[in-house]
């Protein structure tokens, strides 16, 4: 059995000039077991157990207040950087103290950093060595750092991946990692985990399986999914070969986390196929190189008859709603809707009768139409369907035609009738013919943007007309993080409400709250590789 008392550390707390000092007692006096709970004070030195501080952390936090004003403290002096953690606990409502000094010749740690900022009324921090990202980060807290040592700590990971400024680690969506990983880079792995939000792929320069097992134990310690991991060797072991298919399966499975090979140039040049390859590429340039001018040709000719062909379709959509009579299918469809909420035990208050004529006339084209949605100073003023999945009007248009421009539609899991907290509506990006969401583009311009009368999207069902007011645009890589319909509760809306304002291009200052409801404009951009998105809040129903 572990001897409590023994185990015990203690720690001394003196006063000098203006400064409060933590360090350990380094006599080998044995400690009382009543030190534990009770802890012996002298006039200006205080000894009291790690296990005491733990246990009362608001007492002393209390005390070191008064104590800090008593005696026009401003300063804390950390002797070891291991007590930093217990220690900065202690300080939150002393706040008199201003600078933190670490006397430890170590580099502080993220979460030493992360304590810091939290003590809003720390201003500098005196240690060892930190690394340039904290710094930074540091900075925009109001945190001045001073660093006893010239030459700023980077470990290996840090610098191969060029993680320099906390902005880089957040947003980085590759690295590299070199086998095996120092305990300083096992570290500051962890610590990037700790920051970054879009990591997707992870290249490792050589296979050590027990290295490998453990690389991908911390990410599984972090949650991080949808990740795949490129090891780049030239393997040839059956062995080797089974063991990396075994575990692709069981991480793929599990933990959605892919792994692959890849091998060096100098391997596939001595590959026999090479020469082969080499005179297929020459052939498949050459017919290429003779298709580009027909290929530019027909583009051209395809965006032109695009345009035509979803001109003409307004057309006779606007010809049907002029000559329709809408009065018996809007009957209809209120007695089915009254009806099914009957069936479904719906609260009548929920229950919207169709009041959009113009709409209600549509239905006689197709009956998936669930809306219609005007973007100012852009083409966009189409009529908006919905089907039972998302990919269904990629192809097809609304008379149901297979079409390349496809059409703008609603997500199939958004409640037509009644807005869900996040309706999200689709559409192509056929910029050359500047069809569906062709000229969204436009919206990402600072002259459309910061245009008041811009900032209105109108959005219209069969049941209601309504305006919403954009709050965020943005473009950003491949993503299903803002595609969220459904929230567990106001707390989680609010997060998701927050992520997609903060990745706004510009700061439209317009508050969405708990109880709002938003819909959210989704298309390609950069060839693909990219989304355009919009989101704007409901100001009027």
């Amino acid at each position: 059995m572990i001897d409590m008392v023994n185990s015990v550390k203690k720690i001394l707390i003196s006063i000098s000039n203006n400064s409060i000092i933590f360090s350990y007692k380094t006599n080998n006096s044995s400690i009382s077991n009543d030190l534990i709970n009770t802890n012996i004070i002298s006039n200006n030195e205080l000894i009291f157990s790690d296990i005491y501080i733990s246990e009362n952390t608001k007492i002393l936090s209390s005390f070191l207040k008064e104590l800090a004003l008593q005696y026009n403290i401003n300063k804390a002096i950390i002797s070891k950087i291991e007590l930093a953690n217990l220690i900065l606990n202690l300080l939150k409502k002393a706040t008199s103290i201003t600078e933190v000094e670490i006397k430890e010749d170590e580099s502080l740690t993220y979460t030493i950093c992360e304590q810091l900022i939290e003590l809003s009324h720390i201003k500098t921090i005196n240690c060892y060595n930190l690394q340039p990202f904290m710094i930074e980060l540091l900075d925009k807290n109001g945190i001045t750092c001073i660093s006893r040592c010239e030459i700023l700590y980077l470990s290996n990971f840090m610098e191969k991946n060029n993680l320099l400024r906390y902005s880089s680690i957040y947003y980085k969506t590759n690295i590299r990692i070199t086998l095996p990983l120092s305990l300083e880079d096992l570290k500051d792995f962890e610590d990037f985990l700790k920051i970054n939000k879009y990591l997707k792929v992870i290249h490792v320069n050589k296979l050590i399986t027990h290295e490998l097992e453990n690389l991908i134990n911390i990410l599984i310690k972090y949650n991080r999914h949808n990740l795949k991991i490129v090891i780049h060797e030239n393997i040839t072991d059956e062995k080797t070969a089974n063991y990396l298919r075994s575990k692709n399966k069981t991480y793929k499975k599990k933990y959605k986390i892919y792994l692959s090979l890849e091998y060096s140039q100098e391997y596939l040049d001595k590959n026999i196929f090479k020469q082969a390859l080499t005179n297929t590429l020459k052939i498949c340039g050459l017919i290429v190189s003779s298709l580009v001018i027909l290929i530019i040709t027909y583009i051209g000719i395809s965006n032109y008859i695009a345009l035509k062909q979803v001109n003409a379709i307004q057309d006779d959509l606007a010809e049907v709603i002029k000559v329709t009579d809408p009065t018996e299918i809007i009957e209809q469809k209120n007695e089915e809707n009254r009806a099914d909420a009957e069936e479904s035990e719906t609260p009548i208050e929920d229950l919207k009768l169709i009041t959009n004529t113009n709409l209600a006339s549509l239905l006689t084209v197709n009956e998936d139409v669930v809306g219609e949605l005007i973007v100012n100073n852009t083409n966009i003023n189409y009529p908006v369907v919905q089907a039972s999945d998302n990919d269904y009007y990629l192809d097809h248009n609304i008379n149901k035609q297979n079409s390349a421009n496809g059409w703008i539609f609603l997500d199939y899991r958004n409640n037509s009738m009644n807005l869900d907290k996040n309706n999200i509506i689709y559409g192509h990006n056929m910029y050359y013919s500047g069809v569906m969401f062709g000229t969204l583009y436009k919206t990402a311009n600072s002259s459309w943007y910061t245009n008041p009368d811009n900032q209105i999207i109108t959005y219209n069902t069969l049941y209601e007309n309504m305006n919403f007011k954009i709050f965020s645009i943005y473009r950003i890589p491949k993503t299903n993080d803002y595609l969220k319909v459904f929230f567990e509760n106001d707390n989680d809306f609010l997060s998701f409400v927050d992520m997609i304002t903060t990745r706004s291009i510009y700061n439209f200052n317009v508050p969405v709250n708990a109880d709002d409801k938003i819909i959210t404009l989704s298309t390609c951009s950069n060839n693909g590789t990219k989304r355009l998105v919009i989101h704007a809040v409901l100001i009027d129903e």
